[in-house]
């Protein structure tokens, strides 16, 4: 029978002449202020069962980068595939701050949508304007109770649609805030609500301050301590809310036709971290988990960035964005098998604002084992953001000591007054303490990564370009 024959009988009998293709469904799951504190990142006292199990079943990045260390603008970036000195979203969207992207581009959810996919959205935004950023639906629920969050989730994920989904799920967690004025109880800056008190769903796990692993950019001191058993409560919290959404994947018939994403959008909430370029600040978790892997548990090496993250989802979604939008990263679908994948050994970074009253542009490139900073506004003290410079950590640091006081590997006075340019050799400091750029051994060095930061402005159309020629 001839192809043409099976084509006629198809429409007289209303069967479609091609069949479908598998489902291709997207959970991007973001939390609020992780850095890589996980157990299946090495932390052996932290508890992130969920966590774990998805890295054993996936690729997890050992250098995985966001490209600014602040909640909105990097949301920004990773939902546009641009750096966001490109899409202008330079700082917090919420309040006086009031930073907005540029309106005449398409996002990864309005992309996904004209493609046919039900776009969904749940707990933490913070990126504007809305309309550039549009999902089609916009779930309820609070941000700092993730396993609620995940049950809301289970109407589009168990939709007997054929079109397939795209679940952009932020948690609250584990970011440092204020108290909630809408909770019966009050919880602690992290989120924890007092002992005998739970978010719905929630078992909480409690951690003895002397037990928390402090990392070499900290304080060893009893109040930070405290608070990071309170920021590993809140990452436990957001590991049981992305149990429940893995759960329900697994349920609807789903969790074999879906991409699963894990990252967070910067690093700890903790001053020389957030709102910082410096490792600690910029360096993730990076959980992916292909369903069409033939390897699992694949421990990555290759340097990805958060510009990745909407070309990687646009080609497993097989959407290819208009020519126009010249996207800045590259999707690494065809490398999640690869632990050491050739030509994935650089990133830039390009951080300009926190809150409105933080002016201090810093851009970044590491290549190899080399990573230049430059703080392009270095004659200015370094601004803290208003939730850092509260923190009982800092605080407690002013108090014990002067500007030679020891705030982990720095003193308060290298993180308050920053020189122009830092190089740093990432294998033999990994702690990013011994500047080389005086060094005259690693001239060629800084020449080198100075150019390539130079072209990267150039490429990715970055208006303090002109800060080389007349500053």
């Amino acid at each position: 029978m001839r192809l043409t024959t099976l084509f006629a009988l198809a429409i007289c009998v209303n069967v479609p002449a091609v069949v479908p293709a598998a489902p291709r469904n997207v959970v991007l799951f973001v939390t609020d202020d992780q850095g890589q504190d996980a157990g299946c990142y090495g932390n052996p006292v932290i508890k992130t069962p969920n966590l774990d199990a998805l890295a054993a079943d996936a690729t997890r990045f050992k250098y995985a980068y966001c490209t600014t260390a602040s909640c909105s603008p990097s949301r920004s970036v990773i939902l546009t595939g641009l750096f966001n000195h490109a899409n202008a979203q330079y700082g917090l969207e919420h309040a006086y701050h009031h930073f907005r992207s540029f309106d005449n581009f398409k996002s990864l959810p309005v992309l996904l949508s004209e493609a046919g996919y039900r776009t969904a959205r749940i707990g933490k935004f913070h990126v504007g304007p809305e309309s550039v950023y549009r999902f089609d639906e916009q779930l309820p629920g609070n941000p700092r109770s993730p396993v609620e969050l995940a049950d809301n989730c289970r109407g589009v994920i168990e939709d007997a649609s054929d079109r397939p989904f795209f679940l952009y799920f932020c948690t609250g967690d584990p970011h440092r805030g204020g108290r909630a004025n809408d909770l019966p109880l009050q919880p602690d800056r992290f989120g924890n609500l007092p002992r005998g008190e739970t978010y719905p769903g929630v078992e909480p796990v409690h951690y003895d301050p002397a037990d928390v692993i402090v990392p070499p950019f900290l304080p060893d001191t009893p109040t930070c301590r405290a608070e990071l058993a309170q920021y590993y409560e809140s990452i436990s919290r957001a590991d049981a809310g992305l149990g429940r959404l893995i759960e329900i994947l697994k349920q609807a018939g789903k969790y074999d036709d879906t991409l699963i994403i894990y990252i967070s959008d910067n690093g700890i909430p903790f001053p020389g971290a957030k709102t910082n370029v410096y490792e600690p600040g910029i360096r993730l978790p990076c959980i992916v988990r292909n369903p069409d892997a033939k390897k699992r548990g694949v421990v990555s090496e290759a340097l990805v960035s958060w510009v990745d993250i909407t070309p990687t989802v646009l080609d497993f979604a097989g959407v290819k964005p208009p020519r126009r939008e010249k996207l800045h990263g590259r999707s690494f679908l065809p490398i999640l098998d690869q632990e050491k994948p050739s030509d994935w050994d650089e990133m830039y970074a390009s951080h300009t604002f926190h809150e409105v009253t933080m002016y201090y542009p810093m851009r970044v490139v590491r290549s190899g084992r080399y990573k230049l900073v430059w703080n392009i506004a270095h004659p200015l003290p370094f601004p803290f953001a208003s939730d850092l410079w509260n923190s009982a950590t800092w605080q407690d640091s002013l108090r014990m000591g002067d500007d030679d006081f020891r705030y982990g590997k720095r003193t308060i006075e290298t993180l308050a007054h920053r020189p122009q340019f830092e190089l740093y050799d990432l294998e033999r400091d990994p702690d990013e303490t011994h500047n080389l750029t005086t060094d005259l051994q690693y001239r060629a060095v800084l020449a080198q990564l100075q150019q390539k930061l130079r072209d990267f402005q150039r490429r990715t159309g970055d208006p303090w370009e002109l800060k080389w020629e007349r500053e």
